[in-house]
């Protein structure tokens, strides 16, 4: 089989050892004649699934006893509504960082549901090259939380810190980095994440809230929009999304067995350095990113014009590299180096990075 570069922003490249249990078990799991995606969320074979998914859960991000772990559905976009219609009914305050696509419309969206939703911080009229600095921060300590996204996946930022809120909740969109990294849950009131980047197939959306957070909703919120209702059901009220938990099962166990996410951080900043290094040394390449906040998950980076950028995106596929376009928003090109992405794809992709700036007019 040809090998095949994918660096899809998402759905994105997964873990060949996992898909390669999917397969060997895709129409018998566990002996017991049915396909995961057939069997029903009731029988013991899948309430084992999903028992093991949420351990694994717990143990490789070490999530606290007093946090409970969903399993949703509807992406991450349907948590842009479902975070302030669970959270927003104490004082109806919220505070909106604004860094990129992913946090403006979670802001556009709150405003549906509150009349007192706050823009902290935005990075538009810089093109969301930075994150800011604790220092340009205006927060309400009176707002039932802070909402930011971690990490950038259109512009190619990301938060290196946590910012200090007092007792206000951080909301964390965590979509493009989940699992790239350790992470400290406890300072986080809820993370949610959905699962197409680094944890399974589009479908599966996690959600990690603290507990006291699991209080009464708006008025009207629906009955399965209520963080509290799935809570209490073990995520089950109805049908959930099986075959992306049974997968993230198998990406879970993938993680631990390389050694956790220290490993994972350690094989991202590797992959991540290669390709800064090298667009530090050229100027046939720019990347417009603040290299403090760069992401070690999206690598965002141009050309001179648009044309040249077309001509790098269809020799790049020519050449055995898929979905290096970047987004429709910012144009260029964008390397999505999840956790699955080896070491040899991001040198296989620089390496055609200098051929192509030699052979259009750069030096090398």
């Amino acid at each position: 089989m040809k090998t095949l570069y994918n660096f899809s922003a998402g759905p994105s490249v997964l873990p060949a050892e996992a898909l390669k249990k999917a397969q060997e078990s895709l129409s018998d799991y566990g002996g017991s004649g049915m396909s995961v995606m057939e069997m029903s969320h009731r029988s013991k074979e899948f309430d084992e699934i999903i028992k093991n998914t949420e351990a694994l859960f717990r143990s490789v991000l070490a999530i606290p006893d007093n946090y409970s772990v969903l399993f949703l559905q509807g992406g991450a976009t349907l948590q842009f509504a479902m975070v302030p219609m669970n959270l927003l009914a104490r004082s109806g305050k919220a505070d909106y960082v604004i860094t990129g696509n992913f946090a403006n419309n979670a802001y556009k969206e709150a405003l549906l549901f509150g009349k007192d939703i706050s823009v902290a911080w935005t990075g538009k009229s810089e093109n969301f090259s930075r994150i800011p600095e604790q220092g340009e921060l205006t927060l309400d300590p009176a707002a039932d939380y802070v909402h930011i996204c971690v990490n950038n996946t259109i512009f190619g930022t990301k938060w290196q810190y946590v910012p200090e809120t007092g007792n206000v909740p951080i909301v964390a969109d965590m979509s493009s980095c989940i699992l790239s990294e350790p992470v400290d849950v406890s300072k986080y009131g809820l993370i949610y994440a959905g699962a197409q980047k680094n944890i399974a197939p589009a479908g599966l959306t996690l959600v990690i809230i603290r507990n006291d957070l699991l209080g009464d909703p708006l008025p009207g919120t629906p009955t399965m929009l209520n963080y509290r209702t799935m809570a209490e059901n073990g995520s089950m009220k109805n049908t959930p999304p099986c075959w992306p938990i049974y997968i993230s099962m198998l990406v879970l166990e993938w993680i631990r067995d390389m050694g956790g996410l220290e490993v994972m951080r350690n094989r991202n900043e590797e992959k991540a350095r290669v390709l800064y290094d090298y667009l530090d040394k050229t100027d046939f390449y720019r990347t417009d990113v603040n290299p403090r906040d760069r992401s070690i998950m999206n690598v965002t980076f141009k050309t001179a014009n648009e044309d040249l950028d077309a001509k790098f995106i269809a020799e790049s596929k020519a050449q055995g590299m898929s979905n290096l376009k970047g987004h429709r928003s910012v144009g260029g090109m964008r390397a999505s180096v999840y956790n699955a992405m080896p070491v040899e794809g991001v040198a296989y992709l620089v390496e055609f990075m200098k051929k192509f700036e030699k052979e259009n007019g750069g030096r090398v």
